[in-house]
């Protein structure tokens, strides 16, 4: 049986100064998707130009997956960022490795 694959992940823009939260079954097309909608206005992302991963967590039940987004969209900031500090304490953004982990063929 095929194992799936859910990723809850944390984007930032260049500065590192806002946080987006969100939940995907294909995180490099996700991510991919992020990076071509910066035109659009409306789009939180698109308006903080929130396009580069700095932290994501790996679930294989879609329902876990969704219950740990909804738990760390109701955190404070500063509980947010001590949880992208955990594991990656510069916020080097994980874009290009992502695909590397994930994706390789």
């Amino acid at each position: 049986m095929k194992q799936h694959n859910y990723f809850v992940y944390i984007l930032t823009n260049k500065h590192k100064t806002v946080v987006y939260i969100g939940v995907t079954n294909d995180i490099e097309k996700r991510i991919y998707e992020h990076e071509s909608n910066i035109g659009n206005r409306f789009k939180f992302t698109s308006k903080y130009n929130c396009i580069f991963l700095i932290y994501y967590e790996r679930f294989t039940e879609i329902n876990q997956a969704i219950a740990r987004e909804t738990q760390l969209k109701k955190w404070r900031r500063e509980k947010k960022n001590n949880l992208i500090n955990s594991t990656n304490p510069e916020w080097r953004f994980l874009n290009e490795e992502i695909k590397e982990r994930f994706y390789e063929k």
